[in-house]
């Protein structure tokens, strides 16, 4: 049993409990394992087409689905950012000035002159219906405020810590994003060429049969035949010439999914394609199993959120002990704005609180098992990915070897029935055999070339699964030296 937490950040992560083995059932064995490597960066050069690689290059830099991974990273950042807000004191600078004076309706109203001393504020302010000067007041202020909650308990360092591994999931995540559109970008070009092989065997077939077609009706006019042999050869002409427009369509349909994930419309982008029998096959090799669990980014990914939410967990816990928060503020206050900074204007508060929480009716044990919960649901998904990531090796590899091996046996298929039509149109030139026979080496070779071309496709796109099922692609970069854009 080995541990599969060594990549994480933050300590206390949940044992997966995993087996890893040594090597692949489908790869090299331990006297071979000097011979495995993992995939190059760019691994689809090794297919040695440049059309390829002008595609995948420029998915890369233009497929929409990226650039949403890279704004989900920026989100990702800007939180982290924010959580770690929480760890520093807040400072504000508050500045205010007031003026203020009573009613002139209360003075006026409500004092009697006759109880005012003769010649007093107040008794010239009742008798004219102004306010006196102490009525109007002025207040200047400018002052400095600080808070600070002390985290003993690491609640916010726990906040930050699950922020951090967000952010880091969303680099794996857009690398996920990445892998994912290079592997569609390839199967779509070799099903392009792929449906361009099948259509030049399908227009050639269709010349081979109108070629059989005219040698009847040469033999009708001459009598040795008849209208029945014609009409099942056009049955065939009619049928190959029926399968070009499906085929057609696959072509329109591969080139325009190219042209989307290079972020361009369909009329914009022109794909020349060619065969795949142009396509060099290149050679594959594992590695180790444990280091898939470094190479592949949604193993990466689902271990940085495993320990995002072992972080929830710790501020969860954190929550049910007391919080302890320091307020201050000092600065100047004064009437006049003359004598506003001068010493004797000076002024200070200091205070210090403490909450501790007593009765929430429930709502921290909620939320403690709800992180719980969230936990343990992202440790099943960390260990299936990684169960998941050996089994698509598995049968990446499997699917390389029954693919080649299937390709190799219907290339002999094809050869053999292409002999075999030769032979009979030969011969059914001559004479010396019926249009049935010829009939049957003709569906025979129609048949098998159609499945070549299908399994040669099916071949390449098995050694594209292995680079994916690999995680090919990308640099493993620590995640604090991954840069978003």
């Amino acid at each position: 049993m080995l541990p599969l937490g060594g990549c994480l950040l933050t300590g206390d992560i949940p044992e997966p409990g995993l087996h890893i083995p040594a090597f692949y059932a489908g790869g090299p064995q331990k006297e071979k394992l000097a011979e495995a490597a993992l995939p190059k960066l760019d691994w689809w050069r090794g297919f040695h087409s440049r059309e390829l690689t002008q595609i995948i290059e420029e998915a890369q830099l233009a497929n929409l689905d990226i650039a949403a991974a890279v704004a989900r990273i920026v989100q990702a950042d800007a939180q982290a950012r924010i959580a770690g807000g929480a760890l520093l004191p807040v400072i504000d600078l508050n500045g205010n000035a007031s003026r203020s004076r009573s009613s002139q309706t209360l003075v006026k109203g409500n004092t009697n002159p006759n109880t005012l001393a003769p010649g007093s504020a107040l008794a010239t302010a009742a008798a004219t219906g102004r306010a006196p000067a102490d009525q109007v007041r002025s207040n200047l202020k400018a002052a400095f405020s600080a808070s600070f909650e002390l985290d003993f308990w690491g609640k916010n360092r726990a906040t930050l810590r699950a922020a951090e591994q967000t952010a880091v999931a969303s680099r794996f995540d857009r690398e996920v994003v990445a892998l994912t559109t290079v592997v569609t970008a390839a199967n779509a070009y070799f099903q392009v060429l792929s449906t361009q092989d099948r259509l030049r065997s399908a227009r050639e077939n269709l010349k081979s049969a109108n070629r059989v077609l005219e040698l009847i009706k040469q033999r009708v006019n001459a009598g040795t035949a008849s209208d029945l042999e014609t009409a099942q050869q056009q049955s065939v002409v009619d049928t190959l010439r029926a399968a070009i427009p499906p085929l057609e369509q696959t072509l329109r349909q591969n080139r325009t999914a190219l042209a989307v994930l290079m972020a361009r419309s369909p009329e914009a982008v022109r794909i020349r394609g060619g065969s795949l029998k142009r396509i060099h096959v290149p050679r594959v090799t594992p590695g180790l199993p444990s280091e898939l669990l470094a190479q592949r980014p949604d193993i990466r990914q689902a271990e940085a959120q495993l320990a995002a939410a072992n972080a929830n967990v710790a501020n969860a816990r954190a929550q049910f002990l007391p919080s302890i928060t320091l307020t201050g503020e000092g600065g100047y206050q004064s009437a006049v704005l003359r004598i506003l900074l001068r010493p004797e204007s000076a002024i200070y508060s200091a205070a210090a609180s403490l909450t501790q929480p007593i009765f929430e009716g429930g709502k921290l044990q909620g939320n403690l098992d709800l992180q719980k919960g969230k936990q343990d649901e992202l440790l099943q998904n960390y260990r299936k990915a990684v169960i998941a990531a050996f089994g698509d090796v598995e049968n990446a590899l499997d699917a390389i070897r029954q693919t080649a091996l299937r390709e190799r046996l219907q290339r002999a298929v094809v050869a053999s029935s292409r002999r075999a039509f030769d032979i009979s149109e030969q011969r059914f030139r001559e004479g010396t055999i019926d249009l049935v026979t010829v009939l049957q080496t003709q569906q025979t070779l129609y048949q098998a070339e159609d499945a070549l071309a299908q399994a040669r496709l099916a071949h390449v796109q098995a050694i594209v699964g292995l680079y994916q099922a690999l995680g090919g692609g990308w640099l493993p970069k620590p995640p604090e030296q991954a840069n978003a854009r």
